[in-house]
């Protein structure tokens, strides 16, 4: 595998690059689990260019891109919380996965998460998505509870918190 690293997304061109590539990933992993409905709407909701931005400018999330030397494979979103990291979105397109790209984006996440001195990583994964939980609980991810969260348009987001204590 080549060179892995992460790249801050900041620009409006990254941001485009950005929502292209969730709508993307999101329609080819997440429609057997969720609908198409469900996808179409969450993308739009949570994914979409102005939706990211509005996250970044205002809500505290950080996006990167993950690139295998200079080819973007994927793309992680973090939020410092008070005392804990959270991982809110980390995906890979499909051709990509199971190269330890999660794996180096996981330990990116890590690594930010000590140089602020905090010692958990946290987030959520649909309770239906059982490859993905899987791969977490091998990175030390454990099942902290169950969460249903209405997110409007008559869909709920059934998912699992998930927690990783640091050393």
């Amino acid at each position: 595998m080549s060179d892995v690293n992460f790249e801050r997304v900041c620009s409006p061109e990254q941001i485009a690059l950005l929502g292209d590539l969730a709508k993307r990933i999101w329609n080819e992993h997440f429609v057997p689990i969720i609908g198409q409905a469900q996808v179409d709407y969450m993308v739009e909701k949570f994914q979409s260019p102005p939706a990211m931005r509005r996250q970044m400018e205002s809500e505290g999330y950080q996006y990167y891109f993950i690139r295998e030397g200079e080819q973007v494979r994927g793309y992680t979103a973090l939020r410092m919380d008070e005392d804990r990291l959270f991982i809110s979105k980390l995906y890979v397109e499909k051709p990509y996965r199971g190269r330890g790209l999660s794996r180096k984006a996981l330990n990116f996440a890590q690594g930010l998460c000590r140089e602020k001195g905090f010692r958990k990583l946290w987030l959520t994964v649909n309770r239906h998505n059982v490859r993905t939980i899987a791969i977490y609980e091998r990175m030390g991810f454990y099942k902290v509870r169950e969460q249903a969260a209405d997110i409007g348009g008559g869909f709920i987001m059934d998912d699992y918190i998930m927690e990783k204590d640091l050393d």
